[in-house]
């Protein structure tokens, strides 16, 4: 499974196009049997639907079976994040979504496995769908039988340990992450794939192995953000055995461009 992240892309601002499509023609060499974007496809989705048919349209390149979950750029933030100058999620957006998409939440048995794909900014949302979505993943993980479950979700579930009680936007709220660990029940999955971060880092925390995948597009210098893993652009490999083993390792596709944040004030029209 290839995990690709916060591919940011727009037909309007097609800044970071180039590096998806080096991206996309890296993995054609060698196919895998899945691609994951797990979210922020569009550079401005949860406000410009242009962004997330530009961005849907781009992926047709990917030489592969490719499945999405949302980001916050796409869908709009969770409601308990800090505000970054982004709406929150709405049923409207996230039907719009879906329109596009497919399903926000999902789920996909593999040998040795059960993939759990899940939408970060329904968690703790007042939205009937978040509701369903824990319901759906209570059901999902009780009925792995002996499968190693990997859950995939936009943002990691915290930086070090759950017992966390740092509300920054960068991480899932310590109060949705107390709901979304009681759903998943007392085994935990064995992977933890997220992205969000712009960051690669592989961790073993609490009984799973947490993989960050960094952005295909950009990098957040320390000015804006801290460094807790490698900064790079670049994608994941996970390698998931039907007998419940898997590794996972970062790929550094040539010529990417590293390209900053900090040099696209018009992306967002940051200061």
């Amino acid at each position: 499974m290839a995990q690709i992240s916060d591919t940011h892309l727009s037909g309007e601002k097609p800044f970071f196009v180039a590096n998806f499509q080096r991206v996309a023609s890296h993995l054609a060499a060698d196919p895998p049997d899945l691609v994951v974007n797990t979210g922020d496809m569009a550079l401005d989705g949860a406000t410009r639907v242009s962004d997330l048919e530009a961005a849907r349209r781009l992926h047709e390149a990917v030489p592969a079976p490719v499945r999405f979950i949302p980001g916050n750029h796409d869908i709009g933030d969770s409601q308990d994040a800090p505000s970054h100058g982004l709406p929150a999620i709405s049923e409207q957006r996230r039907e719009r979504y879906v329109r596009i998409y497919g399903p926000d939440y999902w789920s996909l048995d593999v040998p040795g496995w059960r993939i759990i794909a899940i939408d970060a900014q329904l968690l703790g949302s007042d939205l009937a769908s978040a509701g369903e979505q824990l319901e759906f993943i209570a059901a999902a993980s009780a009925g792995r039988g002996d499968r190693q479950v990997a859950l995939l979700v936009h943002k990691p579930l915290f930086r070090l340990a759950p017992e966390e009680e740092a509300i920054t936007g960068r991480f899932v709220n310590p109060a949705p992450r107390r709901q979304l660990l009681r759903a998943l029940g007392p085994v935990p999955p064995a992977l933890v794939a997220s992205g969000h971060v712009h960051q690669h880092l592989c961790e073993p925390r609490s009984g799973a192995l947490h993989v960050w995948a960094p952005s295909t597009g950009f990098i957040i210098p320390d000015t804006r953000q801290p460094s807790y893993g490698t900064k790079a652009v670049g994608y994941v490999e996970h390698l998931l055995e039907a007998d419940g083993t898997h590794s996972s390792r970062f790929v550094a596709v040539p010529d990417l461009v590293p390209h900053s944040i900090a040099d696209f004030p018009t992306a967002y029209d940051l200061p």
